[in-house]
């Protein structure tokens, strides 16, 4: 089982950059997306070439607010269940989150939110987080093996980041975003793309700005954790940074299911 993950920074036009071409060629199963900015209607035009990848199933969950947020989840074989939102109004609006359950284990493709905005967006950031670490160790308990696969928009450490020093005040690499991070994982997960690899310079995210990706100028913020019980099984995880149709690259991680 294969399963990538990729924040797209609008699904229309990371199609038109070339993404069904890198579905194509993919020998992925799953591909969780994160800021598809789109609902399912708004790329009908597109319904042709989506088939033609053999992602056949394909479950969106999109932000009440048009060209904002959203999720998705593209498989080649059909889940048992699809659960879309968290079934809470209060944090359902913006299209965060998207679970798809298989025999063994379900997968979720998250969005977390970002602070960058000001304070009062950080404040939402870190109730959000509160609420999705106990919806997320309330599924465990029912699901034990958990792919959560997303833009967390957290740096976890130093080696994740190109200026930890320049950037220890910024929304994504703050204090108690990172050890909220640190929590989630020693509660039973597994950072995969650190379990096989601790080279630096690793990034997922690069800024518009300033040539930061011919630079190598990045974030690691893009992950897919797995929860311990499938630790036995991994058999790789990557980031594919010379994909390019959008800010971020796609990240993978490869188990026997």
């Amino acid at each position: 089982m294969k399963i990538i993950s990729y924040n797209v920074n609008g699904i229309r036009s990371a199609i038109d950059k070339g993404l069904i071409d890198f579905l194509q060629k993919t020998d992925a199963d799953v591909v969780c997306f994160q800021e598809t900015k789109a609902e399912a209607a708004n790329i009908a035009q597109h319904e042709f070439s989506l088939d033609l990848t053999g992602f056949k199933y394909r479950y969106w969950n999109s932000a009440v607010k048009k060209g904002y947020s959203g999720v998705a989840i593209f498989s080649k074989v059909p889940p048992n269940q699809v659960s879309i939102g968290f079934n809470n109004p209060e944090y359902d609006n913006e299209g965060r989150i998207i679970r798809a359950d298989f025999d063994d284990f379900s997968v979720i493709s998250v969005y977390i939110p970002s602070g960058s905005s000001g304070e009062e967006r950080q404040a939402y950031k870190m109730k959000w987080l509160a609420f999705f670490e106990n919806y997320i160790n309330a599924l465990k308990q029912e699901i034990p093996k958990l792919v959560i696969c997303g833009d967390y928009n957290i740096v976890h450490q130093p080696i994740d980041i190109h200026d930890p020093v320049g950037n220890k005040n910024s929304s994504g690499f703050l204090p108690e975003e990172r050890e909220w991070l640190t929590q989630f994982i020693d509660a039973g997960f597994t950072d995969s793309f650190r379990h096989f690899n601790q080279s630096p310079h690793q990034y997922s995210w690069w800024s518009f700005r300033a040539a930061s990706r011919s630079r190598n100028k990045g974030w690691r913020i893009d992950y897919c954790m797995n929860s311990i019980e499938l630790n036995a099984h991994l058999k790789g995880a990557g980031i594919l940074q010379e994909e390019v149709h959008s800010d971020h690259c796609p990240v993978y991680i490869e188990f026997n299911s």
